[in-house]
């Protein structure tokens, strides 16, 4: 399978969201937003990553998007892996920012390194087999807690955590029900992984 070709986020009002992505994180041709009133409560399965050189930046974009309206579900903080803090759009979709650094080596940017579409499972192993028998390269395995593919030229890379573990690190309960909200483009084609993601074709890019 080819990685991915995009993200599209189902959202009650696609203007109202562009112009916080685009003034939050600066984001556009990397995300697809169309209009949804599919019902969904609580956790919705999955977070999204932004990772970044240092904590500056990462402290500029929190910030930002906490004056385009999003709000603080964990504050920015030092921890054993760098640093970071994660936010929850006005969408409702959860976004971490994070950089292994734990000091600035120069002045912040907007400059986000990798976007990462963490995936919260059940049962990790089940859903790795799944989606090699897909054909995605595995490109790091930690036992039945974590798995990320090869991104290739995709400008989105995909992991897999258990959604216990993703939704205590996202700082919410791990409880939810309804529409993810979420789907993955690719040129594999449609299909639904075995947590009820939903993969489509993927669309030409919207022409500006």
């Amino acid at each position: 399978m080819n990685p991915i070709e995009s993200i599209t986020l189902d959202v009650a009002d696609p203007t109202a969201a562009n112009r916080f992505y685009t003034s939050a994180f600066g984001l556009d041709t990397q995300l697809r937003l169309r209009a949804s009133q599919e019902p969904t409560t609580g956790f919705r399965g999955y977070t999204l990553s932004l990772t970044v050189s240092q904590p500056a930046t990462a402290n500029g974009l929190i910030d930002a998007a906490l004056d385009a309206g999003a709000t603080t579900l964990k504050p920015a903080a030092k921890s054993l892996w760098g640093y970071g803090g994660v936010i929850q759009a006005p969408d409702g979709a959860i976004w971490k920012i994070a950089t292994s650094a734990k000091k600035d080596t120069g002045p912040a940017t907007r400059q986000i390194d990798d976007i990462v579409l963490l995936l919260g499972v059940e049962d990790v192993a089940a859903s790795k087999r799944f989606y090699v028998d897909r054909g995605l390269t595995v490109a790091k395995s930690f036992g039945r807690m974590y798995v990320e593919f090869a991104a290739g030229s995709s400008p989105v890379k995909l992991a897999l955590y258990r959604r216990r573990a993703l939704a205590k690190d996202a700082g919410v309960a791990p409880d939810g029900s309804g529409s993810h909200r979420l789907a993955i483009g690719s040129a594999a084609g449609s299909f639904t992984d075995p947590d009820g993601f939903a993969w489509e074709a993927a669309a030409p890019a919207p022409t500006p």
